[in-house]
């Protein structure tokens, strides 16, 4: 079998990282000088590394993030009262394996959004299923989707999310059905899902 060939059967297999590893490689002076198991482990590294990428990349669009805050972009010389410590304890998402809950409280324009997000974003690169609603739009998509015949499927797609964002909570007071729908999404979550 020809290395074209291989490299076809590569591609059907949905090994593209180890066909851009070996076409990279194989430009590489020296590649030669590598063992089988040393080139072979290389390419599995670049195919390991493209797949990690890509999941944590879905993850990340599926959360639809407001801003794209990045734990390493925390300013935590900021004058908030951020503690760098108990902050960092959280960007390893231990809480969300168990199952605990977070609260950011804070004045406007201390930068909440910014960390809600930063701890979602590590949240991805755990491997951990995020979701982030603003209140005002998760109330209206719930609202519609009672209209529909979707709330349940919604409510569903709400609690399997391993972490639940909810951005912009008390700006406005909630309506009875909004009251009873907000309870609805955090009773469905409790003891399950981190919010």
């Amino acid at each position: 079998m020809g290395t074209e060939q291989t490299l076809e059967r590569m591609r059907k297999m949905r090994l593209s990282g180890m066909v851009q590893a070996y076409l990279r490689d194989s430009q590489t002076e020296g590649i030669s000088e590598l063992s089988f198991e040393e080139r072979l482990a290389l390419m599995v590294d670049h195919e390991w590394t493209l797949r990690e990428s890509n999941r944590i990349a879905r993850l990340r669009k599926k959360a639809r993030f407001r801003i794209d805050a990045m734990p390493e972009d925390i300013d935590y010389e900021h004058p908030r009262g951020l503690k760098r410590r108990l902050f960092q304890e959280l960007l390893r998402c231990d809480w969300i394996r168990k199952g605990y809950n977070v609260l950011i409280i804070g004045p406007t324009g201390v930068g909440k959004t910014f960390l809600a997000c930063a701890l979602g974003n590590a949240a991805c690169r755990e491997g951990l299923s995020v979701k982030y609603y603003r209140i005002p739009t998760l109330l209206r998509e719930l609202a519609i989707a009672q209209g529909d015949g979707q709330y349940f499927e919604l409510l569903k797609t709400v609690r399997k999310a391993q972490l639940l964002i909810l951005d912009d909570w008390g700006l406005a007071n909630l309506l009875p059905a909004e009251s009873r729908d907000l309870l609805e999404v955090l009773e469905d979550r409790a003891q399950y899902h981190s919010t």
